[in-house]
């Protein structure tokens, strides 16, 4: 089955929700290895319009705020569960999540 990369950031904050909420939908399963993932420190940086009602910043002005931006992955047929759990547990209005098919065994 083809396996999706997730990506996703969120704000230190939210770090471990997101985590955990992802690996109880079933990301990051490697044989007998569940909640496996990569997260590493940076910097987010968006300008809310006035209709936006952001969790972290100022509207009308760019923010940038600490985040952490967290890898994992889940077989195609989990990402719809997968995303859902994450927009479930992320305290932004519109977490932007990256899904990217992954590279079988002898495709390169």
């Amino acid at each position: 089955m083809e396996q999706i990369l997730l990506i996703v950031t969120v704000p230190a904050t939210h770090l471990h929700d997101v985590l955990e909420a992802m690996a109880e939908a079933g990301a990051g399963q490697i044989g007998n290895y569940s909640h496996c993932a990569f997260f590493s420190p940076g910097t987010g940086r968006f300008k809310p319009n006035e209709d936006a009602n952001p969790t972290l910043g100022q509207r009308s002005q760019i923010n940038e705020v600490d985040e952490y931006r967290i890898e994992t992955f889940c077989s195609q047929g989990q990402v719809k569960r997968v995303t859902e759990a994450i927009r479930k547990a992320h305290p932004y209005e519109e977490p932007v999540i990256y899904a990217l098919p992954m590279l079988g065994e002898g495709e390169i």
